[in-house]
C-alpha cells in the first residue's frame, strides 16, 4: 500500500480547524490574513500532525510503502493535478457552466453528489441546522397564493421551501389541464417586490395530478426549475448570499435573514397579506452534506465539470463484454445502477486549501461586465500564468486585456485524489508535444 499525508478527502476539514484556531488566537480570519499566508499556517499545521497520524500508522502495523510516503501537494503532485486537468480541458471532458449545485452554507462550497446525503423524513420533523438555536423544521408542504395581474383571481401552488419563492420567476401548469387554460400566456404577480410571473405551459415537469396542478419556477435554486428555465428562457435570480442569507434580490422586508429565519419570516407575511393556504405532512428527502452535516442548499453557480457520459458508456462496455469480472457477482447489478444514472461531476469547490484549478479569466478593455467570470468565453486553461497570457494573446488578438486573473478556486479532493496512486511512482505525467 502507498501512503499519502494529509488524506486529500480531509482538507476541508483541515481548513476549518486551522481557521477556527487562527481566529481564537489573534480573532483574525483567513482574509484577514490572505490566500499565501493563510496557507502557509495550514501547512505548517498539517506538518505538526501529520507525525502524530503517521505515528499511530507505525504502531498499528500498517503494511504501507514508506519509502514513496509523500505530501499529497507537494511539487510532484500538484503538476500531476495541474497536467491532468489541462489534458482533460483540451479533450473535451473538462468544461466550466452555470448550473444549480448542492451547496453548504456552512463549509461556503459547492458539495458533489457524493458528499451529499439523503435523508428521509416522513412528516413534520425538527432538526437541528448549523447556525440555528431552535431546530428547523422539516416534512412539511405549504400552500399560498399568488394574485393574478388581472385582478379578481389567485393561483396556488405548494412548495417545502417557501422561502425560495423570493426568487421565482415564472408559474408552471401543464398545457392539457383544463383547469387552467385561460391563463396560458397571463401573468401573476409577486406580491412581496412586484415581479410578474408569466404563467407558462410545460408538460415535462408539470403534473396536473400532483397538488393544484400549478408549480412556481424557482431557476437558480431548483435544479429542475432550472432546466425550465432555459426551456421558456426566464430570468434567473439568486436570492442567497454564501452563507446561507437571503440577498438584497429578496427585497429588503427579507435581506439578510438566515435562509430557515426567512422561512418563518414569510409564512408570517403570507398570513398578514391574506395568501397563506395551510401546510400539512409531507414525506421528502433533505441532503445533508456528510462533512459538515449542513442542510444542503440548491444554488445557482458557475462550476467546473468533468463530462462522465462517455466514460460510464465506457466502463459498462468492459463489464458487459467479459473484460472486468466482479466477484461476488452481485456487485456488477451496482456498477450499473451507478454508470447507467451518472452525472456530470462538479469538481471545483470554493475554498483556500487544496489544488488551485489551473484556468485564469481575462478582463478586456471593451467589456461592458467587469466582474471576473461574466463572460464564458473569457476563460483559458494553462499550466501556468505564461502560458495562459500567450493564449489569451492569440484568442483575443488586437484586444487590451485590462487584467488577468486565476481562479480562485481548489479542485474537489476526489480529483486529485484520483492521481496519488500513479503521481508517486518515479515516472511522472510529462506534458505532451
Amino acid at each position: 500500500m502507498l501512503c499519502g499525508f494529509p488524506d486529500l478527502t480531509m482538507l476541508v476539514l483541515l481548513q476549518l480547524v486551522v481557521e477556527k484556531h487562527l481566529t481564537c488566537e489573534t480573532g483574525m480570519t483567513r482574509h484577514d490574513f490572505g490566500r499565501e499566508e493563510f496557507r502557509n499556517h495550514v501547512l505548517q499545521w498539517a506538518d505538526k500532525y501529520s507525525g502524530t497520524i503517521k505515528s499511530q500508522l507505525r504502531r498499528m502495523g500498517s503494511s504501507l510503502d514508506w519509502s514513496r510516503e509523500c505530501f499529497t501537494m507537494d511539487e510532484q503532485r500538484s503538476k500531476a493535478v495541474t497536467e491532468a486537468f489541462v489534458r482533460l480541458h483540451k479533450e473535451g471532458l473538462i468544461y466550466r457552466d452555470l448550473r444549480v449545485v448542492p451547496w453548504d452554507c456552512f463549509l461556503k462550497t459547492a458539495l458533489s453528489g457524493g458528499e451529499v446525503e439523503h435523508i428521509v423524513i416522513k412528516e413534520r420533523t425538527p432538526m437541528k441546522v448549523h447556525g440555528y438555536e431552535k431546530p428547523v423544521e422539516f416534512g412539511l408542504i405549504t400552500s399560498f397564493a399568488y394574485p393574478l395581474e388581472r385582478g379578481g383571481g389567485e393561483v396556488v401552488v405548494d412548495t417545502t421551501r417557501i422561502e425560495t419563492m423570493l426568487g421565482d420567476t415564472a408559474i408552471a401548469v401543464h398545457p392539457d389541464d383544463a383547469r387552467y387554460k385561460h391563463l396560458h400566456g397571463e401573468f401573476a404577480v409577486h406580491p412581496f417586490n412586484g415581479r410578474k410571473l408569466p404563467i407558462i405551459c410545460d408538460e415535462i415537469l408539470v403534473d396536473p395530478n400532483f397538488g393544484t396542478g400549478c408549480v412556481k419556477i424557482t431557476p437558480a435554486h431548483e435544479t429542475k426549475d432550472f432546466d425550465v428555465g432555459r426551456r421558456h428562457n426566464l430570468k434567473v435570480i439568486n436570492i442567497f448570499t454564501d452563507d446561507g442569507r437571503i440577498n438584497s434580490n429578496g427585497g429588503p422586508e427579507f435581506t439578510g435573514m438566515p435562509r430557515f429565519a426567512a422561512r418563518e419570516a414569510l409564512v408570517e407575511a403570507l398570513r398578514n397579506k391574506g395568501l397563506y393556504r395551510g401546510e400539512k405532512n409531507n414525506e421528502m428527502k433533505i441532503g445533508v452534506c456528510s462533512r459538515s452535516g449542513d442542510v444542503a442548499e440548491p444554488m445557482i453557480k458557475p462550476q467546473w465539470y468533468v463530462s462522465c457520459s462517455t466514460m460510464a458508456k465506457e466502463a459498462l462496455d468492459v463489464a458487459a463484454n467479459g473484460k472486468i469480472e466482479f466477484i461476488p457477482k452481485q456487485y456488477s447489478a451496482e456498477w450499473r445502477r451507478w454508470l447507467e444514472n451518472i452525472h456530470d461531476w462538479c469538481i471545483s469547490r470554493l475554498l483556500w486549501w487544496g489544488h488551485r484549478i489551473p484556468a485564469w479569466y481575462a478582463t478586456l478593455e471593451e467589456d461592458q461586465v467587469k466582474e471576473a467570470g461574466a463572460y464564458n468565453d473569457h476563460w483559458v486553461v494553462a499550466r501556468t500564468e505564461e502560458e495562459a497570457r500567450k493564449e489569451i494573446a492569440h484568442k483575443f488578438a488586437g484586444k487590451m486585456l485590462l487584467e488577468l486573473s486565476q481562479d480562485p478556486d481548489v479542485l474537489d479532493t476526489w480529483f486529485s485524489s484520483g492521481l496519488f496512486p500513479l503521481s508517486v511512482w518515479d515516472g511522472q505525467m510529462k506534458p505532451r508535444t
